[in-house]
């Protein structure tokens, strides 16, 4: 499948159930790390719905979205009615086309595991001003030891369409040292929990790349599967979910690339 086009289907789903990236805790690390001011200027590349664009652009940053699926773009591109100092361009990480050495910092959320990583950290290296920043943030499930843990894992691996593919790429804060090699990186994991409704449970769930879409073969296993598990470890009506989110940060004048 074409990375760029995963979410192609499960868009309504992916802005109304996917969680929101902590924003005041994010431009706090990001600004004692690395200097964050609001005079910076973004690159937001694989910005998706532009939820990560959003937290800078509400700190007073400019931010470009690079963002290569016509349906997300679409949807950034409505955060401009708000946000005058957002601009959206269809793009690739690894060919952003974007001015060299024009930006301050190069952000990604959940995609920079879509990537290929060594083009596109030579592409962020170019689009970079020479004492540029990246930062990768993520939000997402956390991974435990738990039963329910385990089931969930279980249910992705045997109702998702390519859970395990996914899976092996997805945890980048777990290969910084592969992406970075000897290079500095800063890098926090901040653990919450959310306790989530039915249907907050199965949208969550519906967002993400690998669930099936409506007509596929494992279309009604998964809706089966997810609601006897909401069943089963739901409490009082509500689903406790544990999540993290993970900041790094990388001086890119630091990292000697291939």
């Amino acid at each position: 499948m074409d990375n760029t086009q995963r979410f192609t289907g499960r868009v309504a789903e992916y802005e109304r159930y996917r969680m929101r990236y902590p924003e005041e805790v994010v431009l706090r690390v990001i600004g004692e790390w690395c200097g964050l001011t609001p005079a910076w200027k973004i690159a937001d590349i694989g910005a998706g719905t532009g939820m990560l664009a959003e937290v800078f652009l509400e700190n007073g940053n400019s931010v470009v979205a690079v963002e290569p699926n016509e349906e997300m773009r679409a949807v950034c591109e409505g955060l401009g009615e708000k946000f005058p100092k957002l601009r959206v361009v269809d793009a690739t990480a690894e060919t952003t086309g974007l001015e060299d050495g024009s930006f301050d910092m190069v952000v990604a959320g959940r995609a920079f595991h879509w990537f290929d990583a060594p083009r596109a950290l030579r592409e962020f290296r170019r689009i970079l001003r020479s004492e540029g920043w990246v930062g990768l943030v993520s939000v997402g499930r956390s991974k435990g030891e738990s039963e329910q843990s385990r089931a969930y894992e279980q249910l992705l691996i045997q109702h998702g369409t390519d859970y395990e593919y996914v899976r092996d790429g997805y945890r980048v804060h777990d290969r910084l040292e592969e992406l970075f090699g000897s290079a500095q990186v800063r890098n926090v994991e901040l653990r919450s929990e959310v306790h989530l409704s039915f249907y907050e449970f199965v949208g969550q769930a519906m967002s993400t790349s690998v669930a099936p879409l409506p007509g596929h073969p494992k279309y009604e296993g998964m809706q089966t599967a997810l609601r006897e598990f909401f069943e089963r470890y739901a409490v009082d009506g509500l689903l406790g979910m544990p999540m993290s989110c993970w900041i790094n940060c990388v001086s890119m004048s630091a990292v000697e690339l291939a």
